[in-house]
């Protein structure tokens, strides 16, 4: 066993965990790897090459040994069960006063129950999503911590150096607030993340059924978008895929990958919480939903053969993009504006405290939904703390009137020629409902004193009200 200490240790040597950790050592920290797979350990010392500052092991007991004090420990393991078991084998070695950091995608409230177990040993407890995929881990990701205040100063440092920088230098990291603040922010930006990706799928398809753009072409589009207001890691990376050639078969690769998306569940909660605390996320939870269709896959080839499909009318392609254009910015906007209201309502019900300014600027860059639009989206919950919902913001008024017509155009087109669009259409739903004062549901609130004498409440008094129906 070497006398060096390492400034950090990292549990869970995956690709993810390998680059992450390489990341700390190219900023200037020791840091220190533990994985039960000696291939992994393997692996990072390959690919850490002639770094002094990394080495790992396969042993607990020599791991712990290796790290200075108080130790920073960071777990980068699959969530559930996986995180205890490292959590409990941790435990016989370390000491308190140490940090041990969940940064997988853990259920918030698992890391609720994981910091009062260790906080009764004296073991320090941060839940912290990381975002940014392997790539992320290694150019730096979006870190967005939680836990107390004085557990992160220990890892501040580390997580300020090794997380993205955004245009203006600012570290894409900022601790977000108490218990489980961090977690429920990362299961919620990927909830956003599920939003703006099956918009982006859906505008495709589009495109290529409605005036047959060739990948040639979508790259183009996409690509031109991307230098744009649609600035966005998605919509490049979605310019990136239509030129990936297939290395199996002559073609494209996006052609011939199975319309099946798979999902590891952070969507899912996200929407299921969402409807836990009352809060509309229709375009998230209709994301979520497609997933689930697309796997029927074999149900769906029977009905395509069952029910006719209208013929595609015919559409300029100049005008096409253009209207696409607007329907996905417009979109866009209503998933982000969407997942903040949830997480300002999160935030109450769960004393989080949190800065929802502060959270769009971490998100400015090394994050899956990074785009443009959260420069404005940081200002206007920056020039107004209180702001209920993004669509309320001055910034984003006129920009969200000015594309309606188009979406209406888009979603309309889209149902008439039988191409499915349902983050489309409910985005403009959402929008539709939100920014209407007076909706049916006085009717529902009728049905419901009639059939169950639940009551009601007036709009021309005070109080709570039931009528005997058919009296």
């Amino acid at each position: 066993m070497s006398d060096k200490k390492y400034d950090f240790g990292l549990v869970g040597l995956g690709v993810m965990g390998r680059n992450f950790i390489l990341n700390v050592a190219d900023n200037g920290f020791s840091a220190y790897g533990l994985d039960l797979s000696s291939e992994q350990v393997e692996a990072l010392k390959t690919e850490g090459g002639d770094i002094s500052k990394v080495d790992a092991t396969t042993s607990t007991e020599e791991f712990v040994a290796n790290l200075s004090t108080p130790r920073k420990i960071m777990l980068l393991v699959p969530a559930g069960k996986p995180v205890d078991i490292v959590i409990d084998s941790l435990l016989p070695f370390i000491e308190e006063g140490d940090l041990i950091i969940d940064g997988g995608n853990s259920f918030y409230t698992d890391t609720d129950r994981r910091e009062a177990y260790l906080n009764e040993k004296g073991i320090h407890f941060l839940g912290v999503g990381v975002s940014g995929g392997a790539k992320g881990a290694r150019r730096g990701p979006s870190i967005m911590p939680g836990g107390s205040q004085p557990s992160y100063k220990y890892i501040k440092p580390i997580f300020d150096a090794v997380a993205a920088k955004a245009h203006d230098g600012k570290p894409c990291v900022a601790y977000l607030g108490p218990k489980s603040a961090g977690n429920y922010v990362k299961m919620v930006h990927n909830g956003i993340e599920y939003g703006m990706m099956q918009l982006t799928s859906e505008i495709y398809d589009l495109l290529r059924k409605s005036a047959k753009f060739t990948n040639d072409e979508l790259h183009q589009i996409f690509a031109k978008w991307n230098e744009g207001r649609l600035q966005s890691f998605l919509v490049q990376i979605t310019s990136e895929i239509f030129m990936q050639e297939d290395n199996l078969a002559p073609g494209r690769i996006v052609d011939v990958i199975l319309d099946k998306a798979k999902q590891k569940g952070t969507g899912k909660w996200t929407s299921q919480n969402a409807m836990d605390l009352g809060i509309p996320v229709p375009t998230i939870d209709i994301a979520v939903s497609m997933r689930e269709i697309s796997a029927l896959k074999d149900e769906r080839i029977e009905a395509d053969k069952l029910y006719g499909r209208p013929e595609v009318e015919a559409i300029e392609k100049e005008k096409l993009v253009d209207l696409a254009e607007q329907a996905l910015y417009f979109s866009f906007i209503t998933a982000y504006a969407q997942g903040l209201a949830q997480l300002s309502d999160a935030s109450k019900e769960y004393g989080y405290n949190l800065d929802l300014g502060l959270i769009a600027q971490i998100w400015r860059a090394g994050c899956i939904i990074r785009a443009g639009l959260l420069e404005d989206i940081t200002i206007a919950f920056n020039n107004n703390k209180d702001l209920a919902n993004l669509l309320l913001a001055p910034t984003f008024v006129n920009r969200v009137q000015e594309a309606v017509p188009a979406v209406r155009e888009v979603v309309a087109f889209a149902a008439k020629n039988g191409i499915p669009v349902p983050g489309l259409s409910n985005s403009l739903t959402y929008f539709d409902a939100y920014t209407s004062s007076k909706l049916p549901l006085n009717l529902i609130q009728a049905q419901r004193d009639h059939f169950g004498s639940h009551t009601y409440e007036r709009i021309d008094r005070e109080g709570i009200f039931h009528t005997e129906w058919g009296a």
